[in-house]
């Protein structure tokens, strides 16, 4: 039996179907688009939700093409399973976050940093976006690639700080998207492969609303001589109950039936706890998803909320956990914590669909995205 949905889990639900009936038709031809945040119908808005699995991207892709042809959703869905294809790629190089949450910010140029964040560059494009995404936590995807190509190229600011301002302000923050997301435009992702944001790009994909021309438009890509092996993946636990109680976080929040918890004594909900970051959030993300926990709760009569001092407390006196695997990024770092200082056990429960793709995630993703159709199969 499927969970009741309310909440933040209804209005996800009803932003999906919204933009199935109305938006998806023509998302391909419009969604480069940036009009501004008063005129998001070109593209779906749900990567709040989608992010932290109050909808399951795999759910999200079959309910499209049950409404729609393959050829109309085609690139709605390969968008949808870049975030998997992320997540995967880091899972085969977990170096690479470390190396990232290893970056000292005190070596950044304190000054340009300011304007930047405070919206005061002189760049009206840049500075609009940063004081955007401040204000409603969302930017549009292009916006974010001109966004951080400036950051880097034009403000010669390290694109680690760049990555940690996204965290801390956005609804949708993802550990893999994010990080990978900003290595690419630096140049590193796809060594020598830098993303330029270019004044004319500008001008026609937010229909004229910005025409910037201080631009460095001819820059060097970021040159890394770090190289990183890929890591075979452990395919994890078998998705079977092992320990009495269950460790969730607010990444992953999705129960395919409630019958998937109700098998154990007592689900913890870990809160938005800035001891388990490497940045700190803003007010607003921390209580958007704080929302989402409280929400969950209230959906599940076993579950309840935990900071992470009370988790570690409670689990100085268990021998284990079962722990709905929350991939590399903060939240595992703290699990490891906590195995650590605690001595308590961490069954990881690996969501079969998440494993079936990331083994395809070694390379790029025009090789992953010839198998999408192998893992919807496997994922119905």
């Amino acid at each position: 039996m499927p969970p009741i949905l309310s909440g933040p889990f209804a209005e996800a639900d009803a932003a999906l179907q919204r933009f199935l009936d109305k938006g998806a038709a023509c998302y391909e031809a419009r969604r480069n688009f940036d009009y501004g945040p008063t005129n998001r119908n070109n593209v779906s808005e749900l990567s709040k939700f989608i992010s932290h699995r109050v909808l399951f991207e795999y759910d999200v892709a079959q309910r499209a093409l049950a409404q729609h042809p393959p050829k109309v959703v085609d690139k709605f869905i390969q968008e949808v399973f870049w975030r998997i294809y992320w997540k995967g790629w880091l899972e085969h190089r977990p170096a690479v976050w470390n190396d990232y949450v290893a970056f000292d910010h005190d070596t950044i140029p304190e000054r340009r940093f300011q304007q930047a964040v405070t919206g005061k560059t002189g760049i009206d494009c840049f500075d609009y976006w940063s004081t955007e995404l401040q204000n409603t936590n969302y930017l549009h995807n292009h916006a974010r690639m001109w966004f951080a190509s400036i950051w880097i190229f034009t403000l010669g600011l390290p694109w680690q700080s760049g990555a940690r301002f996204f965290m801390q302000h956005l609804f949708d923050g993802d550990a893999a998207s994010n990080t990978l997301g900003w290595r690419w435009v630096a140049g590193i992702q796809t060594i020598g492969k830098h993303y330029v944001a270019r004044n004319s790009n500008i001008e026609q994909f937010t229909n004229g609303r910005f025409s910037p021309h201080n631009l460095n438009e001819t820059p060097l890509p970021v040159v890394s001589s770090k190289t990183y092996d890929i890591m075979p993946i452990n395919d994890g636990a078998k998705y079977q109950k092992k320990y009495n109680k269950l460790i969730v976080l607010e990444n992953d929040l999705y129960v395919k039936s409630k019958n998937e918890f109700e098998a154990y004594d007592a689900v913890f909900v870990l809160r938005p706890d800035s001891n388990v970051r490497s940045a700190d959030l803003s007010g607003q993300v921390t209580d958007f998803k704080m929302g989402l926990v409280s929400a969950f709760c209230e959906n599940h009569a076993n579950a309840q909320d935990i900071d992470a001092a009370g988790l570690g407390a409670l689990a100085a006196r268990q021998q284990g956990f079962d722990v709905v695997y929350p991939a590399i990024g903060d939240h595992l770092d703290f699990l490891y914590r906590l195995r650590d200082e605690s001595g308590a056990a961490l069954h990881l429960l690996k969501r079969p669909e998440d494993v079936f793709c990331w083994h395809y995630a070694k390379k790029g993703f025009f090789n992953f995205k010839k198998h999408i159709p192998d893992m919807m199969s496997f994922a119905r």
